[in-house]
């Protein structure tokens, strides 16, 4: 069958929708496609996070096409059998469709696969959607006349005016532009967080600059080139410093707070801090707030402005080792020195515990019951966590006590009976 140029086919398409044929045709698109969406959803193949990296990308990609591919055939074998009896416009308007929907979802899918995890992600389908309308009124001819409709509507922002199709073009320019910086911005992110021999925070601060950077470029060179003046960006840098000097004065804070904290490297990523009453790692630094994980697995993110402006316990800061200590009581009867030589030998078991510094246990009070000891001990693991360690020590503590015969005291008061008693 000859190939027939699409705006004709709209035209003869008009024509039987007058005519009891069209019901044939469009019975058979429906079947077409309720047999492409149910073929396609046999021959899914399996995305879940069980299987590798490549067979995950592949199936993503193949679960986006099969179903318009599938569409696109069914639709071209009906047609051949169709055209025998009827005519088939119908069809021959809906075979590039889903055609150009397959490739259109495909590229898209690169797209998504070339930026940084979840850059496109969220806007995966939209985009597809809007490529694929506008591919599809290409197609069908109908592109031209809503080019000029929209031409013919007029747009005044102050001196500047221009059609309505101009602002969407303009629209569309800043919006690939923004997305090819975003691209760039991830490539260089990758670039420098492999760069081993830079800290980790001057990697961020880097990263995050150049990906602001691109942003800028990107806006100040399309803007000139869909004749929009620079000008106007002098009314809103205006008004975006009233805005910082009103009311955005925390969250401008918090930002300049995020790079100070990258730049002076007070505190790192992997560091082990307290802040804002949270005790935990650092998991992350943005330019807003820092991400604390506890031991817990709770995490807190805290903004960098409390960062900066109250007292920080870095327990990494010069190095990861970190004292812990263990207190314990023993009855004034027991002979203290063996008891302080063993506490030491207790902790130098344990295999997190460092053997320099070594362990040491002190008296440190004469308290109510007994004597109050303190065995203190060194660790340069603390991301492993610090209660574990404690827990192992007294455990062991409790166990040779028990089998040395040496008392833990408990709470103890004498009752005295003051005055004579009854006869």
């Amino acid at each position: 069958m000859s190939a027939i140029p699409l705006p004709g086919v709209l035209a003869d398409l008009w024509d039987d929708l007058s005519q009891p044929s069209v019901m044939w045709q469009a019975a058979t698109v429906a079947a077409c496609i309720l047999l492409a969406w149910v073929l396609s959803r046999l021959v899914r193949v399996d995305a879940s996070k069980e299987r590798s990296a490549a067979v995950r990308v592949g199936a993503a990609g193949f679960n986006r096409v099969v179903f318009p591919l599938i569409a696109a055939l069914l639709l071209l074998s009906a047609r051949a059998l169709l055209s025998r009896w009827t005519h088939v416009n119908m069809l021959t308007v809906a075979i590039p469709l889903f055609a150009s929907l397959a490739g259109i979802r495909f590229v898209v899918y690169l797209l998504r696969l070339a930026f940084s995890p979840g850059g496109l992600a969220v806007w995966e389908r939209a985009i597809a959607a809007i490529i694929w309308v506008a591919v599809a009124l290409h197609l069908t001819g109908l592109l031209p006349e809503i080019q000029d409709l929209l031409e013919g509507v007029k747009i005044t922002i102050g001196r500047q005016k221009f059609s309505l199709m101009t602002a969407l073009e303009s629209a569309f320019w800043i919006l690939a532009t923004l997305l090819l910086a975003l691209w760039a911005g991830s490539l260089l992110e990758g670039r420098l967080m492999r760069a081993e021999a830079m800290h980790s925070s001057m990697r961020v601060v880097l990263a995050r600059l150049g990906k602001a950077a691109l942003l800028v470029v990107s806006v100040l060179i399309v803007l000139p080139v869909m004749g929009i003046d620079l000008t106007v960006l002098s009314v809103f840098g205006g008004a975006l410093g009233v805005g910082l000097g009103l009311g955005l004065q925390k969250i401008a804070s918090n930002y300049v707070s995020g790079f100070i904290i990258l730049l002076d490297r007070s505190i790192r990523l992997g560091d082990w801090i307290t802040a804002d009453n949270h005790y935990g790692e650092v998991r992350d630094i943005t330019t807003r707030y820092t991400v604390v994980r506890s031991l817990s697995g709770v995490e807190a993110i805290i903004p960098n402005d409390t960062l900066i402006t109250s007292t920080v316990l870095n327990n990494t800061y010069a190095d990861k080792q970190l004292r812990i200590t263990v207190k314990v009581s023993v009855a004034y009867s027991t002979d203290v020195a063996p008891v302080l030589a063993l506490l030491a030998e207790i902790a130098s078991r344990h295999p997190r515990v460092l053997k320099d510094p070594a362990p040491n246990a002190l008296v440190i009070s004469m308290g109510d019951n007994g004597i109050d000891l303190e065995l203190g001990f060194w660790i340069e693991d603390p991301e492993k966590g610090r209660q574990n360690v404690c827990s192992d020590i007294s455990v062991a503590i409790l166990t040779e006590f028990r089998a040395r015969g040496i008392e833990i005291p408990f709470p103890q008061r004498e009752v005295r009976m003051l005055g004579g008693g009854p006869a």
